[in-house]
């Protein structure tokens, strides 16, 4: 596909200072060069009726979408998160490497027919099956930017680092091999991601100490120093046997310990952080971290819900991921991310203001934290930005009188409104709805995950 220059006439688009009313919008070289508002169309453009920025997906483990819908059977005890990573760990031995591209791809189609235009991979997966390196140290790295280069999702890859099975500095275990890294391998690993990060167009790098169970003090030092001014993502306070094992390690909870011996500020995304208590809140919240919520794997896993209301109250940012992709939704995060608040707290339209949106107060909060998440600028739909737009198809608005906050909360609440073009990049990477590789892709999937289910 090109990037030629495109022009575009939105009959209402949501701009950084709100909606807009017949805007007409050029995208050159990937990015948002020219704004003109209350302005006709004119010949050539191409004409939406509803249009928002894209959304980042803060958090993907895009090889865990092969195993969506294969971890539902209940074993003889009880099922938890930690029997769910177990059945994770052989499913990860067994993929190589082109069938990780052939999930990858499959995953990012899927994100940006969902509304997500920018990826951030947290991506463990690195060694050979036996646990040694590839002759190229980042062969799978390379796969992941291969199937963003293919699909065209805008990519921040975040190589992980993941030397120890629990607090302390614990050996890992045989199950971890294809993850578990030291430090020297670790940095030729990301020189290597580096490498092949450079030919893609507006990709970036961060780094990813993968929890504080998996990483000692010294290394997580060493690795926030390798990160120099890049994004730092890394899961935390998940479960509440890690809470547990933090305090019995450290005397600290997880969120409590990264606060006090780690920098944390506005280059941090913290996974998860769904135990933490009212004072880790306010200081996180201080900090100037996203905190990244993926409410469908969230629940999946049984996971717990995150406190949002009191964490937005404080002033913290928060950005949407897809994590394990056993569903890929954006709409269906941001339900269920309001959904699990009215379910604990009994109540309606929980995480709005008084007389507001409910579905534009949660997509404006996972729009605005995404991209500083993933060491983007948070522009919007604005001159320099990066030309990401998610239109709707316009049917939505004429049977709701023309409100496009209302039917945002269609989109979210109702599945009454649906995604016809995505722009990625200034790329129509989705049209009326279907990704333009989506069939060849689709195929390729089929023949990866029939290989693996029968390894």
């Amino acid at each position: 596909m090109t990037n030629a220059k495109r022009t575009l006439h939105l009959e209402h688009a949501l701009m950084p200072d709100g909606w807009r009313r017949n805007v007409r919008l050029t995208m050159m070289s990937g990015a948002i060069s020219v704004i003109e508002i209350d302005t006709a169309a004119k010949v050539g453009d191409e004409r939406h009726a509803f249009a928002v920025p894209g959304v980042a997906n803060v958090h993907s483990h895009a090889f865990q979408r092969a195993m969506a819908g294969l971890a539902e059977h209940r074993g003889s005890g009880d099922d938890s998160f930690w029997s769910w990573r177990e059945a994770m760990y052989r499913f990860a031995l067994t993929m190589n490497p082109e069938q990780m591209e052939a999930v990858a791809c499959q995953a990012y189609v899927e994100m940006l027919e969902a509304g997500f235009t920018r990826v951030g991979e947290f991506h463990y997966l690195h060694h050979a099956p036996d646990g040694q390196p590839y002759d190229d140290i980042a062969e799978l790295s390379a796969r992941i930017v291969a199937a963003a280069r293919e699909t065209q999702i805008g990519l921040t890859l975040l190589p992980v680092f993941y030397a120890h099975s629990g607090f302390g500095g614990a050996p890992p275990n045989t199950t971890q091999r294809r993850f578990a890294s030291d430090l020297e391998i670790y940095a030729r690993l990301v020189e290597g991601a580096r490498q092949a990060l450079a030919a893609l167009p507006g990709a970036n790098l961060g780094l990813a100490p993968h929890s504080l169970r998996a990483v000692t003090p010294a290394e997580l030092a060493a690795i926030v120093e390798l990160a120099g001014k890049g994004p730092l993502h890394i899961h935390v306070a998940e479960q509440i046997a890690e809470v547990e094992a933090c305090l019995a390690w450290s005397g600290a909870r997880p969120v409590q310990y990264l606060l006090d011996h780690a920098p944390i500020d506005a280059r941090w995304c913290l996974v998860h952080a769904t135990h933490m208590t009212s004072e880790e809140t306010r200081r996180l919240a201080a900090s100037g971290a996203i905190v990244g919520l993926c409410p469908i794997t969230e629940a999946n896993l049984g996971d717990g819900v995150f406190d949002a209301p009191d964490f937005l109250h404080q002033g913290g940012r928060f950005a949407i991921g897809t994590d394990s992709n056993v569903q890929i939704a954006l709409a269906d995060e941001l339900r269920l991310l309001e959904y699990g608040q009215r379910l604990v707290r009994r109540a309606r339209n929980v995480l709005t203001e008084p007389g507001s949106s409910t579905g534009r107060a949660l997509f404006d909060g996972a729009q605005g934290g995404g991209p500083v998440a993933l060491g983007r600028a948070a522009g919007g739909l604005s001159v320099g930005a990066d030309a990401d737009i998610v239109t709707f198809r316009g049917d939505v608005l004429s049977w709701l009188g023309g409100n496009p906050d209302a039917a945002l909360d269609a989109w979210i609440f109702s599945d009454a409104a649906h995604v016809d073009f995505v722009y990625a990049r200034g790329r129509p990477v989705v049209q009326h709805g279907a990704h333009f590789a989506r069939e060849p892709i689709r195929a390729r999937f089929r023949g990866a995950m029939r290989q693996l289910l029968a390894s």
